[in-house]
This record gives C-alpha cells, sequence and structure tokens, in this order.
C-alpha cells in the first residue's frame, strides 16, 4: 500500500443472536436461594436469564448466530473469523476454528480471543486491525460465552447476574465515510485489578461488587468519552449508547456521567442478564430487531471486564436487511 493510499475502514455489514432456550425466571432462583426477586430487581435490573444446558457448548451458540450473521453472505466471502470467549469449550484447542468449520468457513485463520465482558470489542478491534492491514477484506467476528456456568450454585450474590448466548458482526472493507464504519477503537487494561473478577475454575467465581462497579462506570465513561472526541463527535451528537449489560444500575451511571439520556440508552440486562462477551452484538440483534436502533443512529459501544479491561468505539448505524435464523443452522452435525 502506498503512503498516499487510505486505510480501508471496517464496515458493519450483518448482525445475529444466539440465545439458549431455557429461561430460568427470579421466581425460580427464589425456589432455591436465600434471595427475593426484589433484591435482584433492584440491585441488576434482571428479571429472567437464558442458561445452556449440558448438551448446548459455547461453540454451539457461536455458530447459531454467526449462521444468523451469514444469512445473506456466502461463506467463501468470509476471510478471517474472530470469537471472544471467556468460556472455550476446551482450553485447548481454541473455540473459532471449530465454529469455522461447522460454518462451512474452509481454511481461514480463526483464534479466540479472552477480554472478559470487552471481548467483543477487542475482537471488532483484531477484526478491524486485519481490514486495515489488507490481510482479510470480511472478517465475522463472535462474542460467545455461558457464564451462568461460572457461579458458585448456591451464591445468592452471582448466580442471579449471569446468562448465556451469543452475538455475532459481519464486518467488511470500506471506506470510513459510510454508514457502518467503526470509529476509533479505544482500549484499555490495568492487571493490578486482576483479583476484582476471577474464576479460577467453573463453580468458583469471585467477584468484589463495589469495587467492580466503581472501576466499570469510571472506566467506561472515561473510554466512552475519549472513543467520541477521537471520532470528531459530541457527546450530545449519541443517539444511542450500547453498553455492555452487566447490570441496570451500572449502565444507568454511566449514561449519567456523559449526559446521554435514559431514553437513548439500549438495554435487554433484564431478558438476558450479563452474558459476557456476547453482550453488545447480543443487544445490537435485539434493538435492530425491535426497532430501538434505526439507520442512521450515532452509536456508542463501550465494554467493561475481567482483567481488568474496558473499551469503546463509535459508528453511524446502517441500514440492514432483517435477519432470520434459517431452518436448522448452526445445530451439531
Amino acid at each position: 500500500m502506498s503512503p498516499t493510499a487510505r486505510v480501508p475502514a471496517a464496515v458493519v455489514t450483518a448482525v445475529g443472536s444466539a440465545l439458549p432456550p431455557d429461561v430460568v425466571s427470579n421466581s425460580d432462583l427464589t425456589a432455591r436461594l436465600d434471595t427475593t426477586d426484589e433484591w435482584i430487581r433492584s440491585r441488576t435490573g434482571i428479571t429472567r436469564r437464558h442458561i445452556a444446558g449440558a448438551d448446548q457448548s459455547t461453540t454451539d451458540l457461536a455458530v447459531r448466530a454467526a449462521a444468523m450473521a451469514l444469512t445473506s453472505t456466502e461463506p467463501e466471502h468470509v476471510e478471517a473469523l474472530v470469537v471472544a470467549t471467556t468460556t472455550p469449550d476446551r482450553c485447548c484447542p481454541a473455540t473459532a476454528p471449530a465454529v469455522a468449520t461447522r460454518l462451512g468457513l474452509t481454511e481461514i485463520p480463526a483464534h479466540d480471543l479472552a477480554a472478559g465482558c470487552t471481548g467483543f470489542l477487542y475482537a471488532l478491534a483484531t477484526g478491524a486491525g486485519l481490514i486495515a492491514a489488507g490481510a482479510a477484506r470480511t472478517v465475522l467476528v463472535i462474542g460467545a460465552d455461558r457464564l451462568a456456568s461460572l457461579p458458585h450454585p448456591e451464591d445468592r450474590t452471582t448466580v442471579p447476574l449471569f446468562g448465556d448466548g451469543a452475538g455475532a458482526v459481519l464486518l467488511r472493507s470500506g471506506s470510513a465515510e459510510e454508514p457502518g464504519a467503526l470509529g476509533p477503537l479505544v482500549m484499555g487494561s490495568d492487571g493490578t485489578g486482576a483479583d476484582l473478577i476471577r474464576a479460577e475454575r467453573p463453580g468458583a467465581l469471585h467477584m468484589d461488587g463495589a469495587d467492580v462497579f466503581r472501576h466499570a462506570v469510571d472506566r467506561m465513561s472515561t473510554a466512552s468519552r475519549q472513543a467520541t472526541t477521537a471520532a470528531g463527535w459530541d457527546l450530545a451528537d449519541v443517539d444511542r449508547l450500547v453498553p455492555h449489560q452487566a447490570n441496570s444500575r451500572i449502565t444507568s451511571f454511566v449514561a449519567r456521567q456523559l449526559g446521554i439520556p435514559e431514553a437513548w440508552q439500549l438495554s435487554n440486562v433484564a431478558q438476558v442478564g450479563n452474558t459476557g462477551a456476547a453482550s453488545i452484538p447480543l443487544l445490537l440483534a435485539s434493538a435492530v430487531a425491535d426497532g430501538q436502533l434505526k439507520p442512521g443512529h450515532r452509536t456508542l459501544l463501550t465494554a467493561f471486564g475481567a482483567g481488568l479491561t474496558w473499551g469503546a468505539t463509535t459508528l453511524t448505524w446502517p441500514d440492514l436487511a432483517p435477519r432470520r435464523l434459517p431452518e436448522g443452522a448452526g445445530h451439531d452435525r
């Protein structure tokens, strides 16, 4: 590429989502945990969450979400795949190659990325980097997690928080001026807070709620300001805030810090809980489906997660065709 050539931008062209069929309500939890529906709602905003069964893996969820995103794209047009997850099916090998194979994406580069609940934004940055470098013209970015498997089953403070799911977006090479083009990506980490959210193994999640809350609000707010400034936006320009869905109190505090009205804040945490790396793409897909996110909306994405990690980026939402998962797509074969 010559010094005067323009670096291609990563443009969002499709979204997809997948949720397990089994739903666990607050009432279901109160039947076995020392908690109440009012306690859960007032502290988290969550009323129910989708939980994967023993026969549904992170790979299964990722494949289903990706299949929805790919309903109008031939598999041979996808040139790279990134899966952001905290809950891979195995320590080794990675989840992404199996996802690619089941989607019919033969021999393309595919890898996992672990950055906690910020994983999807880190994966977007990876996809955008591949496109900018000319290594791929089309990249499939997936966030998939089975976080409900991490808390101890009798931990009343963490069990209600988490659900399972996957979301995907398709990126293609394009112009920075067109709708759907990702703006500057702001990311950061702070390993001194590594112990605030940790899980040495499934069933042994530890989270320091008060410190996590404080860091999440501060880091997401700061990254959001940096991302909008880098994009040449004022915060008043933002039409839709798409924050990681950790709990409703965190997202409300972030919106308040940024001066973004509640009506412009997208949320599905009440229905799905905290789905980790799947959180933002799941929210994008549901907001498109129910009409809350429309073409031309200036959209701000931001997240915070274990690591500690955080990030933010912007885009003007493109005109995307509605997506429906093809019959039988994404099932084991």
